[in-house]
């Protein structure tokens, strides 16, 4: 079985997606009316499918094809993302490392997910890339989600940072590590 968040996490996971959100939109300076284009959802693992429930990750992003009823053509289909956030995961570390806490850890995997989401839309990169390259695109999202929490006023995450920091080493580096 398969830990979940309380209620009192999953508002403290909603407080962080809406911060999330604003540190996103912002960073990428993007109105309300582009954010509001960016067709995603965030669902915690009560709300997951099993074929949804990954072990190791804290989230992930998943992309499905949409497209309006009423409208019958190819051209009218558009991507829709779903951060499927892996409570399990979150739960298990919190528990092992006692200084991370769940707002900014929340937080900061919201942001990177979030990051992903605007890169895909954007065609900044693909959301079909080879093992190698997704590997060097979470190093850029961990280091662009450093930069949009850099200076951001959040009680522990510093600590959160420092937990990601082997992540902004470049990719080659954290290869010759493992």
């Amino acid at each position: 079985m398969l830990k979940k968040f309380t209620s009192e996490n999953i508002g403290v996971v909603n407080d962080a997606a809406a911060m999330a959100e604003e540190l996103v939109s912002n960073f990428y300076k993007m109105s309300e009316s582009q954010w509001l284009r960016r067709r995603y959802d965030i669902k915690t693992l009560i709300h997951l499918k099993p074929d949804e429930i990954v072990h190791g990750p804290f989230a992930q992003v998943i992309r499905f094809t949409g497209q309006h009823n009423n409208r019958l053509l190819g051209s009218s289909t558009y991507d829709f993302y779903k951060i499927c956030i892996q409570d399990h995961a979150i739960i298990s570390t919190l528990k092992k490392f006692s200084d991370i806490k769940l707002f900014p850890f929340s937080l900061y995997i919201i942001i990177h997910e979030l990051i992903h989401i605007v890169r895909f839309s954007k065609f900044l990169q693909s959301f079909d890339a080879s093992p190698a390259e997704k590997m060097a695109e979470e190093t850029r999202v961990h280091a662009k989600t450093g930069n949009i929490l850099e200076g951001v006023q959040v009680p522990g995450i510093n600590v959160v940072l420092e937990f990601y920091n082997k992540w902004s080493e470049p990719v080659e580096e954290m290869q010759e590590l493992s």
